[in-house]
């Protein structure tokens, strides 16, 4: 029942030309069923973690400067505040080396709260050991030392308390669950799957399998989850409904298989593991990472996620707020040329490809007449092209036809600096361009930008040829690899110098 139907290239193609995915499949009952079932957003645990330990450590220091400040007439500011900030470090250092600032600890009670009062206690004690040495008690109070323990141990068990409850109510929701498919079927599986439900802490929530094999050795059950389809089906699957984490049961082995399933997999924006369990080869601890208990061996990761996705949604938001500020002259007077060259509305608009296949709406300036606009970039524009006014003519050749899409990195469809979104016909030699490169699918791993490293590096405007196609996909490929926040400033410092580059900006 999983198994495309032969016709389905050719409907594929017609969809096209409503908006839909070239590369859609029709999938069966039991995945489709998953996709409509609603989905809570789920929560970075590296972020969650991160942003435990900086209230707990504000929440350490505000206490013990409050009790100084309020109940203290021994000392100085210049002792206390040193004191309570080294001490506040110092706790949190122990807290991470009593493993409590984690997801799995934040849901025990007594485990957790003994290991953070016996690293408070090794504080405190510290604090008082150093007085003691350095012939430091006439600048320091006993009873706010011991002010600050007493309140220090409720407070802290009063914000782990609030945090275990935060955090098991975020795992009912399954807000803290890893969505994850398996990929292959059969007793291998079966094995893998029971490993990851006795040691993933409910941080797993499996979805189903998917499985290239159609006989004994891969049944429609496994272990109580369904196989959703073959492996070219999870493409699809992981398109229209949330999958945080694929694990393949595969041994080393099978590198064709292997191989074969990469090859498939990795346009994705998910991170891609290969079970460790069925594997005769014995290796370091540091080569294995770890689902729960579970040993995997890395395969492919999230290319922007945890802490670097709030660095990026920062540096967008905050790039853009500027951007709209200063050039909003340029942006209402070139509103007002499009209006008094031609008649039609000021602003164009076009579905194209954003994160992960998914479909967006961008903003344009006008830069065709009205009765010439080419929703579906079927036919590319070329030099002195008839469609394009000379109002456009200008506004596409300095790129300002682009700065309304600066709305749409504050509603959270584009980044500032990412792969450049194009138009579902364009073509290359008569090619769509996910024809005419392979893996072209890859560069939707992360939200796509206004400005890229293809643009900045001479592959603006035209790709009328495979080459030119292809060497932006390469340049969007090279991007996605090596993000970093200095990277997007960077990219954006040189947009642009290199705006005036006009060569292939028609």
């Amino acid at each position: 029942m999983f198994r495309v139907d032969p016709k389905q290239a050719v409907l594929d193609h017609v969809s096209r030309q409503a908006g839909a995915d070239p590369s859609r499949r029709r999938l069966g009952p039991e995945a489709e069923a998953i996709i409509a079932s609603p989905v809570e957003p789920t929560l970075s645990g590296a972020v969650v973690v991160g942003v435990a330990q900086a209230i707990e450590a504000v929440l350490l220091a505000v206490l013990g400067y409050a009790l100084y400040e309020y109940s203290v007439a021994v000392g100085e500011p210049g002792f206390y505040v040193p004191v309570i900030l080294v001490a506040t470090l110092v706790a949190n250092v122990l807290f991470n080396a009593a493993r409590t600032h984690r997801i799995a600890a934040y849901r025990t009670l007594l485990g957790q709260l003994s290991r953070v009062l016996a690293a408070w206690t090794i504080v405190v004690t510290l604090i008082a050991v150093g007085i003691f040495f350095f012939k430091a008690a006439d600048l320091f109070s006993r009873l706010w030392l011991a002010s600050w323990f007493i309140g220090g141990a409720l407070l802290l068990v009063a914000y782990r308390l609030a945090l275990r409850a935060m955090v098991m109510r975020w795992t009912e929701q399954g807000r803290l669950r890893r969505r994850t498919a398996i990929v292959g079927g059969g007793k291998d599986a079966e094995v893998l799957i029971e490993q990851i439900r006795a040691s993933s802490n409910n941080d797993i929530a499996m979805l189903g399998l998917f499985d290239d094999r159609f006989d004994d050795r891969s049944p429609e059950q496994v272990a109580g989850l369904p196989k959703l389809g073959k492996v070219a089906d999870l493409t699809e699957f992981a398109r229209r409904t949330p999958v945080d984490l694929v694990i393949v049961s595969m041994p080393l082995s099978a590198e064709t298989r292997v191989l074969q399933m990469l090859s498939q997999l990795w346009v994705l924006p998910v991170d891609i593991r290969l079970s460790a369990h069925m594997s005769k080869l014995k290796f370091t601890h540091k080569a294995y990472s770890y689902v729960g208990d579970l040993a995997v061996f890395d395969m492919a990761d999230r290319p922007i996620s945890d802490w670097n996705l709030v660095f990026k949604w920062l540096f967008d938001k905050s790039v853009a707020l500027v951007a709209l500020v200063l050039l909003s002259p340029i942006m209402i007077a070139t509103a007002i040329a499009i209006k008094l060259e031609s008649k039609g509305p000021v602003f164009f608009m076009q579905d194209r490809h954003g994160f992960n296949n998914e479909l967006i709406r961008i903003y344009k300036f006008r830069s065709m007449r009205t009765d010439m606009l080419d929703y579906n970039a079927s036919k590319m524009v070329t030099r002195d092209d008839p469609r394009v006014t000379r109002v456009g003519k200008f506004i596409r050749k300095t790129s300002i036809d682009e700065l309304p899409q600066l709305f749409n990195v504050l509603k959270g469809e584009l980044s500032i600096v990412g792969p450049r979104p194009h138009a579902l016909q364009a073509k290359a030699e008569n090619k769509l361009y996910y024809e005419a490169v392979e893996g072209y699918f890859a560069r939707h791993r992360v939200k796509p930008g206004m400005t890229g490293w293809a643009q900045i590096n001479g592959w603006r405007g035209e790709t009328d040829t495979i080459d030119k196609i292809m060497q932006r996909v390469n340049h969007d490929l090279y991007y996605i690899d090596h993000w970093s926040v200095l990277f997007d400033l960077y990219i954006v410092v040189m947009t642009p110098i290199r705006l005036f580059d006009t060569t292939n900006a028609y």
